[in-house]
């Protein structure tokens, strides 16, 4: 009699969260999993239909209820959805279905975490399988995991889905491409965009010789997860530019091959970089700054300001062999994404009583994390706190104040000159 196949629901929103998940399928399937990937329909999200097709997924499309019931009558649940939404997903799961009978919970985070390490932690923690990104990450995690009194035997280094075990040996020879891999929120200002792109299209006027491009995480008129507020495409729609510069919407990897140099101020596109043996800088000409995120890289050896363009190739800085260890992990051609493939493989063999998911959502942490989600969904007794606004009344100004903001804000976009984004008073109104 043929085993039933095991199942295998994999939860996403946006691109990034497609390729991690995807990675993990892949793995999944090479142990004989059926995966299927779905978005939650009633969540903001947004995937490239292009993406779908050329990583041969079919993503489904349901309500966030039915999801969490077909989650239930899996063998394994990757959540690859963003921390908050992660954390809401394993809490609606742990409150529905026969405790009997649960899938085997696996997250992660789908880039270089820049900040929020310990909450983003706390975020996931509550499941079965963590996957952690690098050696400093784990270390992190187990030292919160300990203060706190949580199960750290969850925790499972297996390195980002998109990096091999081992870095390719480095690219040598004349730079003839330059790469700048944008980033949708890093900077956030206008100035310093502009900044970055104008020292690119000097850099190209200057070195006809070389191909310049640009490569924004989205083209202007999508809408992902962290949208782009001063795209290239519009800051340089009115510049003279040279022919040797491009804005460039293709897939990194398709560009890696013909690409000699990387550019990214904090990028996970770096550390894809050098995975590819292609040649890596991480921009400092705005700071060393936690709102950059570039702080976490300095470990790499590769932080540098763009002057790096001006000198010898051979001068380029070569990436720190700790640090490679630290993010590079696995055994040569065993890739990490397999490890967390053999532990979900392992983990459906044990009891669901006896799994790290009922150990640590039976914890006081995740306890806690309930009843205060539940409270905020909530209203406060009648009448409330002496002296306080009801929850949802609270709720209801701050969205009020959110939809006129936003409604003042596309109205300036329509009527005011160019530049009006950096005006003082335009800075007030969205912080207000």
């Amino acid at each position: 009699m043929t085993a039933h196949p095991r199942s295998a629901l994999l939860l996403l929103a946006y691109d990034s969260q497609l390729r991690w998940a995807r990675a993990l399928g892949a793995a999944l399937e090479a142990q004989g999993w059926t995966c299927r990937y779905a978005a939650p329909s009633d969540v903001r999200s947004f995937v490239d239909p292009e993406l779908e097709r050329s990583l041969g997924v079919y993503l489904e499309r349901a309500p966030w209820a039915e999801l969490v019931q077909r989650a239930g009558a899996s063998d394994a649940l990757v959540l690859a959805l963003q921390g908050p939404l992660t954390s809401r997903f394993v809490q609606d799961l742990a409150a529905t279905g026969d405790g009997g009978v649960r899938p085997v919970v696996v997250t992660g985070w789908v880039g270089v975490i820049i900040e929020k390490l310990v909450a983003g932690y706390l975020e996931r923690f509550a499941s079965d399988v963590v996957a952690v990104n690098s050696r400093e990450d784990l270390r992190s995690f187990e030292a919160a995991g300990a203060h706190l009194g949580l199960p750290t035997d969850n925790l499972l280094l297996s390195g980002l889905p998109l990096l091999p075990s081992r870095p390719a040996s480095p690219r040598r020879g004349p730079v003839r491409t330059v790469l700048f891999a944008d980033q949708p929120t890093v900077p956030s200002s206008r100035a310093e965009r502009l900044y970055l792109y104008e020292r690119l299209v000097e850099h190209a006027r200057r070195h006809p010789e070389r191909r310049v491009l640009v490569k924004p995480r989205h083209r202007p008129d999508e809408d992902p997860y962290q949208t782009v507020r001063h795209h290239p495409a519009e800051l340089l729609a009115d510049a003279d530019l040279p022919a040797n510069l491009e804005i460039v919407y293709e897939p990194l990897p398709e560009l890696l091959p013909e690409v000699d140099l990387v550019l990214t101020v904090s990028s996970t596109a770096g550390l894809e970089a050098v995975g590819a043996g292609v040649r890596t800088v991480f921009v400092a000409d705005l700071g060393v700054h936690e709102n950059l995120g570039n702080h976490v890289l300095l470990p790499s050896g590769l932080v540098r300001t763009l002057d790096v363009l001006e000198g010898r190739d051979e001068d380029l800085p070569e990436p720190d062999q700790a640090w490679l260890a630290d993010w590079f992990v696995g055994e040569p051609g065993r890739p990490g994404v397999g490890l967390v493939a053999e532990r979900v493989d392992e983990l459906t063999g044990v009891p669901p009583a006896d799994r790290p998911f009922a150990r640590t959502t039976a914890t006081a942490t995740f306890r806690a994390r309930v009843a205060v989600a539940r409270h905020r969904k909530h209203d406060l007794p009648a009448g409330g706190l002496p002296g306080h606004r009801s929850a949802s009344s609270s709720v209801r100004t701050v969205r009020w104040r959110q939809g006129v903001r936003g409604r003042v804000l596309l109205a300036c976009h329509a009527v005011l000159p160019t530049g009006w984004q950096d005006w003082p008073l335009v800075d007030r109104l969205r912080r207000a």
